[in-house]
């Protein structure tokens, strides 16, 4: 078992406190590490070694008051880069709990790193990868490992479940959202707004969806054969498969935009105090449909895409 250097902050004089630490910190070789004992959250030392020296550190706490708090600070290896948000939930599913629960976006936004993603909105990254190494503790479902899928076999699955899910979904809630905004447009002008916007949103995704099973899934699945039978393949009529996969990832971009949009005029779902039962249904239908593209758009984005990618590359 590693046995690291414990640094008793408590009995260092309070202006030499960081000062060491740095001094400490700057002395590891690349993948070491050393543990600081002190009598308080030193979380202001991460902001400030961050500041300092970029994301070159991992921060685990050890141990959490109430007298005394141990962190486990150790220096990256050379190279060894943040992983994204997309990567994190790519690693473990589980993971989306966390970042929906902060309102961080881990599919079209999948590919900014923690820190850069609590920057940007104000977040405390401290306590979300507290968080999130919590969910590392337990147990998880094999079955919702989708990193470890074959791609034909996940290809299909986005097909059977997601975009089945869609299709059924979007009469549904353009019935809802249209009927709302008739009766109740006059007191709510945000439910005309939201039909509006989900019109388009089902617009788009239609067209969306028809391309993906007309010319992209069909190729995917090609290559998805050809890998497993270590078979050549010609180059596709539209180029490498980047190209459609560029296209598709501008318009997740675009339809998470307006989903996003439609959170905002609906209150993050909340119905309003005279919303009658359609208002409140709506809302939910509206949430569990951002939900299910959450999921969605991070299993294209973030792991159907890239190995088509690299299979691709492979078999050319």
């Amino acid at each position: 078992m590693e046995t690291l250097e414990i640094l008793n902050v408590t009995l260092i004089e309070p202006r030499l406190k960081h000062p060491t630490i740095f001094e400490k910190f700057d002395a590891l070789q690349a993948g070491d590490g050393f543990i600081i004992h002190n009598d308080h959250d030193p979380k202001p030392l991460y902001y400030q070694l961050l500041g300092e020296r970029g994301n070159i550190f991992t921060w685990e706490y050890l141990e959490e008051g109430p007298e005394f708090w141990k962190v486990k600070i150790a220096k990256l290896q050379a190279g060894k880069k943040e992983s994204t948000i997309g990567e994190l939930v790519t690693g473990d599913f589980r993971k989306a709990e966390i970042f929906k629960k902060y309102g961080l976006d881990f599919c079209c936004g999948g590919k900014k790193t923690l820190t850069q993603a609590c920057k940007s909105k104000g977040l405390d990254v401290v306590q979300i990868e507290k968080e999130l190494k919590e969910v590392d503790t337990l147990v998880a479902n094999p079955s919702q490992d989708y990193n470890s899928w074959d791609i034909g076999f996940l290809t299909d699955y986005i097909l059977n479940t997601h975009h089945k899910y869609v299709k059924q979904s979007i009469p549904v809630i353009y019935e809802y959202t249209q009927k709302v905004a008739k009766v109740h447009g006059e007191r709510h002008p945000e439910a005309i707004a939201i039909a509006e916007i989900f019109l388009t949103v089902s617009d788009e995704l239609n067209r969306h969806m028809c391309k993906e099973e007309d010319i992209l899934f069909p190729y995917i699945k090609h290559l998805a054969t050809a890998q497993s039978n270590k078979m050549k393949i010609e180059p596709s009529p539209f180029g490498t498969v980047e190209n459609p996969i560029n296209l598709m990832e501008q318009e997740h971009d675009i339809v998470g935009r307006m989903l996003e949009e439609i959170k905002g005029l609906a209150n993050n779902y909340t119905p309003p105090a005279d919303a009658c039962t359609t208002f409140r249904l709506s809302y939910a239908k509206l949430k569990e449909f951002e939900d299910d593209l959450h999921q969605h758009i991070h299993l294209e984005n973030n792991i159907l895409f890239p190995k088509a990618i690299k299979f691709e590359q492979e078999l050319i």
